[in-house]
């Protein structure tokens, strides 16, 4: 495949990396353009300005990044003095759901900042030798008042229909669980200074990891998979109860949630589709027999962290691209529950539940499933977000709507002043 990026980055690049002092908060270091993020727990990496870049798309959009990524990396002249996860030459990279969207992106920005155990370092990325910038902390605009959300193009009753008729198809024998989105628009007064909604997730939603990749945000639950030195790590979320508000009450939820036979069907489903999938790339592996309740702040999920021993080659975007879609973003026969998605949802999901994260030269890398999400559209004054829910046999669509309107609720906050 031809792809200008390619021809672009035909000049080696070079990379330096080193420590630093702490400089505190991440997301403060970055500039109003060209913001890239990937933080966790105050940990993790932001970038900005952009060394090489790659655009794909269709069935072989992970295969192509994947030949572009390693082509890059070969030839990249890299000074690595601190030699943990995240220095020395990295992308951030986000893909689309469908094989039938546009896209999918890798971007290599011109400036890393990273920090993880302590340790803080700076990464320069260029066709040259390049001094580091004076890093310092820069203000993001708060969103002005006057936003509003509005139903996308499915109406929220309209939605519940669809849920319906997926239960139908399930009882009918066609498949066991499908995942349905629904999206909601948001039409701010001012462009949206995308750095103000990263600083209030990462706050408000430490556990999770909140990303920006070419207008693509959120803070998601879900780690699709980490490779890091020969160790695969992947957090499976299927099944999901809101929270009260009330601490005594939300235990008891929880309690419930971990006996509730719908979810706990819907969640053993996710683990075995993961599962599978890694499983060739493995010599052994450990998955939990029973998930645990992870609580955040305004849901609780049936978790199930499934970790292996790589043995071959793959990198954690090919991982990635193995274990996309899994059950919990797609369903149960995966090819069935893509294909009534495609069929009945009316929804263009973008890069909504798609993988999103990093990946370093060596291989490994981070990538999560890019949940409780949203995309900036083209001026800055337009944000849709998404929000899906596994639709099994006994799924209430007043419940399922209600469980949307739950994961919809971070983003929304963080638009609002």
């Amino acid at each position: 495949m031809s792809n200008p990026a390619l021809d672009a980055a035909a000049e080696p690049l070079v990379v330096r990396s080193e420590r630093i002092d702490d400089l505190g908060e991440l997301l403060a270091l970055l500039p109003p353009d060209d913001a890239l993020a990937w933080v966790h727990g105050g940990d993790g990496l932001v970038g900005w300005g952009r060394a090489a870049e790659f655009r794909t798309s269709g069935p072989d959009r992970f295969a192509e990044a994947s030949e572009w990524w390693r082509e890059l990396a070969a030839h990249a002249v890299v000074r690595d003095d601190v030699d943990v996860p995240g220095s020395g030459l990295v992308t951030f990279g986000s893909f689309t759901f469908s094989d039938d969207a546009d896209g999918s992106v890798l971007v290599v920005p011109e400036v890393v900042v990273g920090r993880r155990d302590g340790i803080t370092w700076i990464t320069v990325i260029g066709l040259g030798i390049t001094a580091p910038p004076k890093l310092t902390a820069t203000p993001a605009a708060a969103p002005a008042d006057g936003t509003t959300f509005a139903d996308g193009p499915i109406d929220s009753v309209h939605w519940q229909s669809l849920v319906a008729q997926a239960v139908s198809r399930i009882e009918a024998g066609e498949l066991d669980k499908v995942v349905l989105a629904r999206d909601l628009v948001a039409t701010l007064a001012e462009p949206l200074d995308v750095r103000a909604p990263l600083t209030k997730l990462a706050n408000d939603y430490p556990s999770c990891w909140t990303f920006h990749v070419d207008g693509f945000f959120g803070s998601t639950p879900e780690m699709l998979v980490r490779l890091e030195r020969g160790l695969i790590t992947s957090r499976v979320l299927a099944g999901t109860i809101r929270r009260s508000g009330d601490d005594e009450r939300d235990l008891a939820l929880a309690a419930s949630l971990a006996r509730s036979s719908k979810d706990l069907e819907e969640h053993e489903y996710a683990v075995r589709s993961v599962a599978e999938a890694l499983a060739p790339h493995c010599t052994s592996m450990n998955v939990p027999e029973a998930p645990f309740v992870l609580h955040l702040p305004n849901v609780m999920h049936l978790a199930t962290d499934v970790t292996g021993v790589i043995k071959d080659e793959a990198s954690a975007l090919t991982l990635a691209a193995s274990l996309h879609p899994s059950a919990a973003v797609g369903g149960t026969p995966t090819p069935a529950a893509v294909a009534l998605i495609s069929e009945i949802e009316q929804l263009d999901r973008g890069r909504y539940a798609g993988p999103v994260g990093w990946i370093g030269a060596s291989g490994d890398g981070e990538w999560g499933i890019g949940l409780r999400s949203a995309q900036i559209e083209a001026d800055g004054t337009q944000v849709r977000l998404f929000a899906g829910c596994g639709i099994v046999a006994d799924s209430v669509p007043a419940d399922e709507l209600a469980e949307s309107n739950a994961k919809l609720i971070p983003v929304r906050d963080a638009l609002t002043p």
